[in-house]
């Protein structure tokens, strides 16, 4: 049980240092995300909401409150790093891996989050 919250606090750490990354990269190096979003082919007017979507869903995740919201926030980041992982496969650009850390830390967090309270419904 020990070794399983271990796993779950240091890939959730992980995942949420790297979402507040993002966020705050979309927030405060906005130019550098604009000309990034723009080779990728993706609307610059997605940064801003993306950059507050991702907060939020380390705040649901942390928080712990709502089973409802940390499965929706936990959905919303594997979306977001799958999406990611492919636009930047796609674009040839070669800056993948951080998506691809992020799949591994989001399906490890989720994995081991039921795993180490010991909820059997997971």
């Amino acid at each position: 049980m020990k070794t399983n919250k271990l796993i779950y606090w240091i890939s959730t750490g992980l995942l949420c240092l790297l979402m507040l990354f993002s966020a705050g990269m979309y927030l405060f190096n906005h130019d550098m995300i604009i000309q990034a979003f723009t080779s990728l082919g993706f609307p610059t007017y997605i940064i801003y909401p993306l950059a507050i979507a991702k907060i939020l869903a380390v705040i649901a995740i942390l928080s712990r409150k709502s089973t409802f919201l940390k499965e929706w926030a936990y959905a919303g980041i594997f979306f977001d790093v799958i999406l990611a992982f492919s636009a930047h496969i796609m674009a040839g650009d070669g800056a993948w891996m951080a998506a691809l850390v992020g799949i591994v830390l989001v399906v490890v967090s989720r994995f081991f989050d039921g795993r180490a309270f010991g909820n059997k419904a997971y």
